[in-house]
């Protein structure tokens, strides 16, 4: 085998050892990488339940406070409205004007 063949070998053997070492570190930075995007999932999630939850006792005290009972009540208890009698109401016609 001549010098440089033999030259070659060596730094080929060297790279190959130098390659692995390599490959394993950023195959640990990959998977330190995917591991805090995996966690961002699950918080992300989480917080999207909460608001999901937050969102339905929204919808139902906006359906408590938006009752016809409850308007009525308020109407005639702390406003002192009434309902009109049917001689008390006057019909307006609106013609369209626009052409």
């Amino acid at each position: 085998m001549s010098k440089v063949g033999f030259i070659v070998r060596i730094v080929f053997v060297c790279l190959a050892a130098i390659s692995i070492p390599a490959m394993l570190m950023i195959d640990a930075v990959q998977a330190r990488k995917y591991t805090d995007l995996k966690n961002q999932v699950i918080d992300l999630e989480e917080k999207q339940s909460e608001l999901i939850e937050e969102n339905k006792k929204l919808i139902t005290d906006i359906s408590l406070l938006s009752s016809a009972d409850r308007i009525e009540r308020l109407a005639s208890e702390e406003l002192g409205m009434r309902k009109a009698e049917t001689d008390e109401i006057i019909r307006v016609e609106m013609k369209d004007t626009v052409k």
